[in-house]
């Protein structure tokens, strides 16, 4: 007995790549604004604290993200522009700012990452408020900001790998230009029938010349 093997009809597989890039997008987008809000709002927030001895007695201390590091607020204004100029570009353009919006992402990973353990900014208060330039900060501690600007770096970096993916299947910003990259063809106007007065009338708002000849130079 034999077996038949189903065919897939072929205006599914053609629809199976629009879909990828819709569901892509709908991610994509919401990932990477979400991303650099969540990035920028946590630089702004204390990242670490400890205190610093001074002559009264110890002297608690605090820094803000902007302080520690200013690279994941610099990163996270790169990866939104990045993630607009993706709809603006094609082809090669696309990939090339996919990777930027990837690489912003790693770069807020990283940045924050070694930020969480950094105290050099801790160091620099301790030291203007002891006096004393080679005085460090005691009791160093810090908040989970770091880890969530962490986070914003993984949803920027996870819009950027998306767009690398499925880029090419999104759609482009401005509708000016024909995929081949051309002007659209302006519509050409319509004949004026001389016999009807309506046609002339509209020909004359047009700044057309009704009788279809050209006027005297002179």
């Amino acid at each position: 007995m034999g077996y038949v093997t189903a065919v897939p009809h072929p205006r599914s597989q053609a629809a199976a790549p629009v879909r990828s890039g819709r569901r892509s997008l709908a991610v994509a987008l919401p990932s990477g604004a979400l991303g650099a809000a969540v990035a920028l709002l946590a630089t702004r927030q204390r990242w670490s604290q400890g205190t610093a001895t001074v002559a009264g007695g110890d002297f608690p201390l605090t820094v803000k993200g902007s302080d520690v590091t200013g690279v994941p607020a610099a990163l996270a204004i790169v990866g939104l522009a990045a993630l607009v100029a993706v709809f603006a570009v094609r082809r090669t353009g696309r990939q090339l700012v996919s990777a930027l919006l990837a690489l912003s992402g790693a770069g807020i990973v990283a940045a924050a990452l070694v930020g969480a353990s950094d105290s050099s900014a801790l160091d620099e208060k301790a030291a203007q408020a002891s006096g004393d330039t080679s005085a460090v900060v005691a009791a160093f501690t810090h908040t989970a900001w770091p880890y969530v600007a962490a986070v914003g770096g993984v949803l920027i970096l996870l819009a950027g790998l998306l767009a690398l993916r499925y880029g090419p299947l999104w759609p482009v910003m401005s509708g000016r230009y024909e995929r081949n990259g051309k002007p659209r063809a302006r519509r050409a106007a319509p004949a004026v029938d001389p016999d009807r007065p309506e046609d002339i009338w509209k020909a004359l708002d047009r700044g057309e010349d009704p009788t279809g000849t050209d006027p005297d130079p002179a």
